[in-house]
């Protein structure tokens, strides 16, 4: 039998049974779990049941969020995870492209098995040589990447990166590899030294007065982009007070409730700041007719595997599937302990 992590209840996991072991259809492949990544953003809002789809409707045709017309998302949420990389273990009698032990990434939630059909399979296996690790984080640097495309950078501009957790340290690399210099900034000095040890040039402590620093760096100018990672609306609004006149703020991180901490009569207003949300169902509009979700997951594979992304050294904390509802016990208290979160599946 298979075993899946799934959550029953706000902070309640458990594991659930599955049968792992029928007959695989022509056209499939079984995979065998490898490393799961654990997302500290929108898989965490699941645990503890702030995500909006678990407070109201989501109205897809319109694309609103509905209040007091139920909700969308309810307990027990089977499909957890979706940052998965696994080694094929058995192939059915139509595969003929995709061998044995060939390493897939994905997204099919903490499970020890999964049988996917080869037209899933084939553009997601990962060059023959490259660490299967990179596979984890194929979904959440398409992320990254996709905030980078909606920032619209130019090579030597300034670019303030808010919030240093796994996401933001991709973003920062990133940008740096796209040709900005890149100022990192976060509450947390072991983030910062990481940004730093990663080739972020400049950090700040987010406790200090960040959009007067990032002004005096910037000869009064301010940041040419800022992105903002964290999902806290005190950085957001420190993101469009730190951003130059006319410029641009990318909104990144999942924010939860209500916004507090927004002056939007000030900056915003008065600076013309630009503000867009990035979220990875879309892409940027100007690139939809050359990217999509799949390439983006495609190319953060690439960039690992050709050394531009170095994210392996974000992995922080791992443990066996058997134990890992330690680690969401650890980013529900202690997340600035954590930046990269694994399961490891073992033999």
């Amino acid at each position: 039998m298979g075993k899946a992590l799934i959550v029953t209840a706000p902070r309640q996991l458990e594991y659930e049974t599955y049968d792992d072991d029928a007959v695989l259809e022509p056209d499939q492949v079984r995979i065998k779990m490898l490393y799961s990544g654990i997302s500290a953003g929108t898989e965490m809002t699941q645990y503890r049941g702030t995500n909006p789809f678990m407070q109201k409707h989501w109205d897809e045709a319109r694309r609103l969020f509905l209040p007091g017309e139920g909700i969308s998302w309810e307990y027990p949420i089977h499909n957890l995870g979706y940052e998965e990389v696994g080694e094929v273990i058995e192939i059915g009698a139509a595969v003929t492209d995709v061998p044995l032990g060939a390493r897939v990434f994905g997204t099919w939630g903490h499970r020890t098995h999964h049988v996917a059909n080869l037209d899933y399979v084939r553009p997601r296996v990962m060059p023959r040589a490259a660490d299967p690790v990179f596979g984890i984080f194929s979904h959440i640097g398409a992320v990254a990447l996709n905030g980078v495309h909606d920032a619209h950078l130019r090579i030597g501009d300034t670019v303030a990166v808010f919030g240093l957790g796994a996401l933001g340290q991709i973003v920062a690399q990133a940008a740096r590899q796209s040709g900005a210099r890149v100022i990192g900034i976060d509450l947390h000095e072991t983030r910062l030294a990481m940004a730093k040890q990663l080739g972020a040039p400049v950090t700040l402590n987010a406790r200090e007065k960040i959009a007067e620093a990032i002004k005096d760096l910037t000869d009064g100018r301010g940041a040419d982009v800022c992105i903002e990672v964290s999902g806290a609306t005190p950085a957001l609004n420190e993101a469009i007070r730190a951003a130059a006149y006319s410029a641009r703020v990318v909104a990144m991180g999942f924010f939860q409730g209500e916004a507090k901490g927004l002056y939007l009569g000030e900056e915003f207003h008065h600076n013309r700041v630009n503000l867009v949300g990035s979220q990875i169902s879309g892409v940027d509009p100007e690139a939809k007719y050359r990217w999509d979700k799949l390439r983006l997951w495609q190319t953060a594979i690439r960039l690992q595997h050709e050394g531009i992304l170095n994210l392996r050294p974000l992995i922080t904390h791992t443990a066996s599937f058997e134990r890992a509802t330690e680690l969401f016990e650890l980013l529900d208290r202690a997340p600035e302990q954590v930046v990269q979160a694994m399961i490891e599946f073992g033999d």
